[in-house]
């Protein structure tokens, strides 16, 4: 009876290591998928400078209450607090908007400022690209 059991404790260390080296591949996966994610003053795209972002949201506050941004129906591209002189630039075609304080923030869509709110003013909003008119 002391060998098997000394069997069952050696065949339950080997699965305990095989399901820690298993997660540990997984994670390792997951961060490196994660790091192109964009940053607070990084764009997501690599877009020549010439070219107007979608949308641009900067922060002109001590801390500016959560800003979503997504792809519709994919991606959370940014969901977090910004900080004072943070900036979030985008360049896809569509994007799903939601800030927590419109006072707080100052958002250019498509080259254009929009209105800044009254302290505490949430809102939501879709934002497309400008399509360049027909070449003449």
């Amino acid at each position: 009876m002391g060998a098997a059991r000394l069997v069952l404790i050696g065949l339950g260390a080997a699965l305990l290591l095989a399901l820690v080296f298993v997660g540990g591949r997984a994670l390792v996966g997951t961060l490196s998928t994660e790091t192109p994610a964009p940053t607070a003053s990084a764009t997501p795209s690599a877009a020549p400078t010439e070219r107007t972002a979608t949308l641009r949201i900067a922060c002109v506050a001590e801390i500016c209450p959560v800003v979503l941004v997504r792809v519709p129906g994919g991606d959370v591209l940014n969901d977090r607090d910004l900080t004072r002189g943070e900036e979030i630039v985008y360049y896809e075609p569509e994007l799903d908007v939601a800030i927590g304080d419109t006072s707080t923030v100052e958002v250019t869509v498509n080259g254009t400022p929009r209105p800044k709110g009254r302290p505490g003013q949430q809102e939501a909003f879709t934002v497309s690209r400008a399509t360049p008119g027909p070449a003449g």
